[in-house]
């Protein structure tokens, strides 16, 4: 069974799963390295472990964790994001499912379903995902079995309404799956609001430090898919095929999750002061931020999400100024990835998103995405202003 989530988000985040070692005492649980366990007899396994490929002590407490804090049934803990998605992918698609995804998702997750999974059989196409019309359209009743959402999506930041989503897939039988890497558990809760499987990058804000790589499937209780139970699926896939995370990534990503609620707060209040400071700026056409009150889906993300997160993109006049401003900043460090305390500034068109170019899912070369951190708001902001003045 889950864990139950406590009345407070950062309660759980602290103590679900991890509970002092009955031995000595120790409050923070201790890191199970070893990769097998002496048996009582054959097959007389001590709570149920026998190799760390299946089960090991300190990832089934970081997925304790998981599953209480999206409130889901059960969740599945891998060596990276992209891992978590293949093993879901490959646990409920057979040659011939249609998978209907979002046209601003991260571009690995398409590249993995599109040159992955759609040579061996699996068809793909996407859609502006916060258009319900087009969702709608876009389905196949019968053949489409995923459709894959993100929101906020990477990097434009649009925002999809995940129960109105929810309620048009489940009617032509399909599932939703929620990317919530942006937003995390702590700012929005898509079983909640109607998805039955949620996917993390925990590199990114559940590690918060940018020093762990991992990924999670969480699922709701009771999610199927054309009859069969979707976590035995999954969980037979992560014995299986054997991407999961190793002991000492599942035990940096608790301890990164435990300060999750007040670092994502400093975060979203961060990025919400940088994004007002930028709106006007000469330099700039266009900030995109949900919590800007003349952002598209502002009102809806008000709605499903506690804060708007610390992700915000920028565009500017062309793909040259574009790529000056990102290797001009100094507070703000070049490179990929999110979600840490540091704050970092990536260049989509040629850096996380150059395996889409040519697809639907190109970002333009003028659009800058900025992973908000948590340092002081006077410098950061002094950091972007200074390398707009210097364009």
């Amino acid at each position: 069974m889950p864990e139950q989530q406590q009345s407070d988000f950062a309660t759980t985040a602290i103590h679900a799963g991890q509970e002092f070692d009955p031995r000595t005492g120790a409050v923070i649980p201790p890191i199970y390295f070893s990769t097998t366990y002496v048996q009582d007899g054959v097959g007389g396994f001590r709570d149920g472990y026998e190799y760390t490929r299946g089960t090991n002590p300190t990832r089934d407490s970081l997925q304790s964790l998981l599953a209480a804090l999206e409130g889901g049934e059960r969740a599945f803990s891998f060596s990276s994001g992209l891992a978590a998605e293949d093993a879901l992918l490959r646990a409920i698609l057979l040659p011939g499912a249609h998978v209907l995804m979002g046209n601003d998702v991260y571009g690995g997750t398409h590249r993995l379903v599109d040159r992955v999974h759609v040579p061996w059989g699996v068809e793909l196409s996407t859609v502006e995902m916060s258009d319900l019309d087009e969702v709608r359209a876009g389905l196949r009743p019968g053949a489409t079995k995923v459709v894959w959402v993100e929101t906020p999506s990477n990097p434009l930041m649009k925002i999809t309404d995940v129960a109105a989503v929810a309620e048009i897939a489940h009617a032509a039988g399909a599932i939703v799956v929620v990317d919530n890497t942006f937003a995390t558990p702590y700012l929005q809760q898509p079983l909640a609001l109607g998805a039955d499987i949620v996917v993390h990058s925990t590199t990114k804000y559940l590690g918060g430090h940018s020093d762990v790589l991992g990924g999670a499937v969480i699922v709701k209780a009771g999610a199927q898919l054309d009859g069969l139970g979707i976590a035995d699926r999954v969980g037979f896939v992560q014995f299986g095929a054997g991407a999961v995370s190793g002991p000492m990534d599942a035990w940096l990503t608790v301890r990164g999750i435990k300060t999750l609620a007040v670092r994502m707060d400093r975060h979203s209040a961060n990025a919400a002061h940088l994004a007002e400071h930028l709106v006007g700026h000469p330099r700039l056409e266009q900030v995109y931020y949900p919590g800007l009150p003349d952002h598209p889906g502002h009102e809806l993300a008000a709605r499903q999400m506690r804060h708007f997160g610390g992700m915000i993109s920028v565009r500017l006049a062309d793909g040259a100024l574009a790529r000056r401003f990102a290797e001009t900043m100094t507070l703000f460090q070049l490179a990929e990835s999110l979600g840490g305390v540091e704050s970092l500034v990536c260049y989509p068109a040629e850096m996380t998103h150059a395996s889409v170019k040519g697809t639907p899912l190109e970002v333009p070369d003028s659009v800058v995405r900025l992973s908000v951190g948590i340092e002081g708001q006077d410098d950061l902001l002094a950091d972007v202003l200074g390398a707009l003045d210097r364009l």
